[in-house]
């Protein structure tokens, strides 16, 4: 019976990785299918909306409490930033990108928080260690951006698509440091249910000025969009989510942080098997070089800042309990 009681967790604890891994991986994938035909932005809206009532609901039933004014502003700065600049961005830019590259443009926000710590008035100079995965990184958005030749349906070299994603990524960014000095609800999965909520209605509100309420053609919508939809919302956001706060409080803060450069490997991959990406030299390349700087920055990151004071990559601060994650958009 001992070693049955010491089993379980390590178990578990597998299971809520792999849900991270797979689940949330497989998210720009998801996207790539969801938007075939449905506008970005209202696709958007509707997941996160629709995901942020679901928490809401199931945290409110574990006795969280319920968000006061002040909560719900911070909430929407960070929905803001997050859900609109950045999952918005990158739904909007797989229109023109493949979901493997995006992945891996996304994949490097752990480098940008980086860099603007190290830029910021109180910032203090990253060790060497960090400084090469800094470099890294760049390096491996160069040769995404600086491929010889393009595709005939123009989802390879897109430059407009590479420097939407980057914006998407530096508003990512900026919504999970912003996340770490703000007031956001004590309860994990209410502070997740509230930006869910806000960056959700944010979308649906952007959407309409967009254009997407008047390209939405509910009759032309495939199954196989609908599928994808309800993926992002049942495995992306509800299901995912939950085992990345489970996680939070029942591993260890290096183990969770891995999913951070095993997520856009399993991306790259499903956009091959599932979405027919051909994968260029330059983008495996630049898989290659990218992973490796999100590996330096969060190591040596982690050795340099304590972990009962920040957790993982940076996206979830003990503090706040804010538990959206700074590599993105799931």
């Amino acid at each position: 019976m001992k070693h049955k009681a010491k089993a379980n967790p390590v178990y578990l604890v597998g299971i809520a990785l792999l849900c991270v891994y797979l689940f949330w991986g497989g998210t720009y994938v998801g996207m790539k299918i969801a938007i075939e035909t449905m506008p970005p932005f209202l696709m958007a809206g509707i997941r996160f909306f629709a995901a942020g009532a679901v928490l809401y609901v199931i945290a409110r039933f574990s006795g969280a409490k319920r968000p006061a004014g002040s909560e719900w502003r911070s909430s929407a700065i960070v929905g803001a930033l997050l859900l609109l600049g950045g999952n918005g961005l990158v739904a909007w830019s797989e229109q023109r990108v493949s979901s493997s590259i995006a992945s891996l443009i996304v994949a490097a926000v752990p480098v940008w928080m980086m860099l603007f710590g190290w830029l910021s008035r109180s910032g203090k100079r990253p060790n060497t260690g960090v400084i090469a995965g800094i470099v890294l990184g760049l390096l491996g958005i160069a040769v995404l951006v600086f491929q010889p030749g393009q595709r005939d349906d123009g989802t390879a070299t897109d430059l407009i698509g590479i420097i939407t994603l980057l914006a998407a990524s530096l508003s990512w960014a900026a919504g999970s440091m912003y996340s770490r000095s703000a007031r956001m609800p004590d309860s994990p999965l209410m502070s997740t249910a509230a930006q869910m909520l806000t960056g959700g209605a944010l979308l649906l509100v952007f959407s309409y000025f967009t254009g997407d309420w008047s390209k939405m053609d509910i009759p032309a919508i495939s199954p196989r969009s609908y599928a994808a939809l309800g993926y992002l919302i049942v495995f992306g956001s509800i299901i995912g989510y939950t085992a990345y706060i489970w996680l939070l409080k029942n591993a260890d803060a290096a183990l969770v942080s891995t999913y951070a450069f095993v997520n856009p490997v399993v991306a790259v991959f499903l956009g091959w098997l599932l979405a027919g990406e051909q994968l260029s030299v330059n983008t495996l390349t630049a898989a290659v070089i990218i992973i490796a700087a999100v590996v330096l920055v969060t190591i040596f990151r982690s050795r340099a800042v304590p972990v009962s004071k920040e957790q993982g990559t940076g996206q979830v601060n003990v503090k706040n309990k804010s538990p959206l994650r700074s590599s993105l958009p799931k």
